[in-house]
Formats: C-alpha cells, structure tokens, sequence
C-alpha cells in the first residue's frame, strides 16, 4: 500500500489541490493514505482504540475542510500539514479532558443503574429492528450490518462486497430510511 511519506512534493500538491477543487475520489485518496498513521498517533497519546479511531476521523475532516477552504499554502507540504492538525487536535482533546472534574466511580454506578433499559423493553426492541430488517434484500441487510455493528466505511463494505462506495452509500442510505419507517410502522401496532 503507497504511504504519504512515498509521496513526493508534486504528489502533495497535486493531492491537494485536487482535494480543494471538491474531487470526491482526492478526498478518500487523502484519508486511505494518512488515517492509518494519524490513528496510530492518536492511539499512542491515548491509549483508547475508540477514542483513536474517533480523534482521526476528527483530524481527517478538518484537514478536508481546511484544504477545500485552501488554508494550505504550500501543497508539497501536505503530510506536515496532516500530521501537524493530527498533533493540534490531539492536544486539544488532551487539554479538554484535562480540565474535566474528575468523575466518581460511584457516581458512574448509580448513572449506569438509573439508565439500565427495561429487559423486556429491550427485548421487544430487538424484536421490531430484527422485523424490520427482514423485508430489506440481503445485501441491504449487509451493507447496514457491516456499517452498524463493524463501523466499516462505505469503501471497505464496497471492497468486501464488490460494489462501487457510491453504489454501497446509495443503498445504505434506502435501507436505513426502509428499516426507519418499518420501526416506526411496527411500534405503532
């Protein structure tokens, strides 16, 4: 797999500027190139998969945002300019949660009680989603499954299924307005 730092000064540039002329394809070239080494560095500051994966996909959005907005001068640059917001949000998050009164563990306990759902009631829930998803076709049911319970992206689901991410993002985004207004159908009854 390329990685940003077997781009050359060209490359960057070019990568950039076609990210800032709106190219869909520049945009999820940028984050299949740098997300991997930006979740890598948001894991060694934090310590939490999770927290990782969502610092990076903070960090791979405001880098879109900032090079559509052409806040980058020097496109050769483009990997400093990366791993430097990379670094920049990452402190932030740090910072914030440094000035975060310190939460009671009993406190959590007595939250964690409070909100605990009903068995039943989840129950019931379980039931009406997995009616809901019966009607979609398989695929549908795939491209939601993978995208709920294993977080994938568009592309990743595209790969594992052989589809276009278009194709998978249009599909996801019937299913999921199919199964919504099939709960909504099936907890009225």
């Amino acid at each position: 797999m390329p990685g940003a730092l077997l781009l050359t000064p060209e490359e960057q540039s070019s990568l950039a500027e076609r990210v800032r002329g709106g190219e869909p394809s520049a945009e999820e070239e940028l984050v299949r190139l740098f997300a991997d080494r930006v979740s890598v560095l948001a894991f060694a500051r934090t310590r939490d998969r999770e927290l990782a994966r969502d610092l990076t996909q903070e960090v791979m959005l405001a880098v879109v945002l900032a090079l559509r907005n052409g806040h980058l001068r020097e496109g050769e640059r483009l990997a400093a300019f990366v791993y430097g917001t990379a670094r920049n949000v990452i402190n932030n998050y740090l910072r914030t949660r440094s000035r975060m009164p310190r939460i009671d563990p009993l406190d959590v306990e007595l939250e964690a009680a409070a909100t605990r759902p009903d068995p039943m009631e989840q129950s019931e829930r379980v039931g009406l989603v997995r009616r809901a998803l019966s009607i979609l076709d398989s695929t549908d049911r795939k491209i939601l499954l993978l995208t709920l319970t294993e977080g994938l992206k568009p592309a990743e689901i595209a790969a594992r299924l052989g589809l276009t991410s278009e194709v998978v993002r249009a599909r996801k985004s019937r299913a999921l307005k199919k199964t919504v207004e099939r709960m909504k159908r099936l907890s009225r009854r």
